[in-house]
């Protein structure tokens, strides 16, 4: 079931993104199967441009962690928007290369980790690409759960590993 979820999420959002006007800067309804029906996702048009654009704070593209459920690997309707964001970006800047980090918590083994951590970057990527990001833009690693953001052992805890980081040249 968890396979044919994203596909088909990532297939209304490339639908809801195909135009043949100019480009509209309103939400579009994206089907999110994971039992709260239909999501409105909106996302502005990222501000400024270049670099400056990464590293303003109150700029959505500055935002780089999409994080995840516990063993799963299907982006989240809150994460749409930051998803939506860099896609757009890497589709008007196509000189900007981006390297996804799948993370995933300390609970099981470090082979499932390294999996899931696989999936979890190949989740964000294929949603890049689905809004206008090239292939040769974005390469995905895992890093299982070689690299924690949190240390302790509690849900707080294991919620903050569990993500995907994305990574713009010059920062890995």
């Amino acid at each position: 079931m968890k396979k044919l979820v994203l596909p088909a999420l990532l297939s209304a959002v490339l639908a809801a993104c195909s135009s043949t006007g100019p480009e509209a800067t309103s939400g579009a309804a994206v089907t999110d199967r994971s039992g709260a029906g239909v999501a409105t996702v909106t996302a502005n048009t990222p501000s400024g441009s270049g670099i400056a654009a990464l590293t303003d704070p109150n700029n959505i593209l500055s935002k780089r962690n999409v994080f995840f459920d516990f063993d799963s690997y299907v982006i989240k309707a809150d994460a749409k928007p930051l998803v939506e964001a860099h896609g757009r970006f890497l589709a008007q800047n196509p000189q900007m290369k981006m390297l996804v980090q799948g993370n995933a918590d300390e609970r099981g083994s470090r082979e499932y980790n390294l999996a899931l951590g696989q999936k979890r970057a190949d989740a964000v990527k294929q949603a890049l690409l689905l809004l206008g990001a090239k292939e040769a833009q974005i390469e995905s690693v895992s890093l299982g759960e070689e690299k924690p953001r949190c240390t302790e052992s509690s849900e707080a805890c294991f919620a903050q590993n569990r993500r995907g980081d994305m990574l713009y040249s010059g920062e890995f």
